[in-house]
């Protein structure tokens, strides 16, 4: 028998559950870093998912609760597909996928984990990174360390918004 070592797994196992909507509470505890929170515009952020699907899987989320799409403003929703749209730009550019999965689980019947705040999921994909293992051995490869991967992305969204905010009508926060 193989073994395959996941250790950071075993941090999610033991950690005390919160109560509450964790998309409520990170971005305001001043610890992005700590939250893997890549970046916060007025009305969503962008935060990196703890225990990723692939490496580089990121949630663009509305700051506001709110249970679906329906239920958001038009500046909330120009700020979740503009957050979209970086994302992606800055996915491709630093870990060159070769494509991404990007959806939203809406709904504890729709798969949510976070069924009472609705975010976006984007997954890059690379040829080929679908093997065995998922299938025959119900486990996912994740090649890089989060802190790592992190600091990666969180390095080009600084970059990207502070060229936008030179620029005249930049966005600001």
């Amino acid at each position: 028998m193989r073994s395959l070592w996941a250790p950071w797994r075993m941090d999610y196992i033991l950690e005390e559950k919160q109560k509450g909507c964790i998309f409520c509470k990170k971005p305001m505890e001043n610890r992005d870093k700590t939250n893997l929170i890549l970046h916060q515009d007025r009305h969503a952020f962008v935060m990196m998912n703890k225990f990723p699907y692939n490496n580089g899987h990121v949630m663009v989320v509305p700051k506001r609760h709110c249970p679906d799409l329906e239920q958001l403003g038009d500046k909330e929703l120009q700020d979740l597909l503009f957050l979209l749209r970086a994302s992606t730009r800055i996915l491709r550019e630093m870990l060159r996928p070769d494509g991404f999965n990007l959806g939203m689980n809406i709904g504890k019947v729709g798969g949510a984990g976070v069924d009472a705040h609705v975010h976006f999921h984007i997954v890059p994909r690379w040829i080929g990174d679908t093997n065995f293992m998922p299938v025959l051995g119900e486990t996912k490869i994740v090649p890089e360390y989060l802190e790592k991967t992190y600091e990666k992305l969180h390095s080009a969204f600084m970059d990207l918004f502070q060229k936008k905010r030179g620029q005249k009508g930049g966005r600001q926060k």
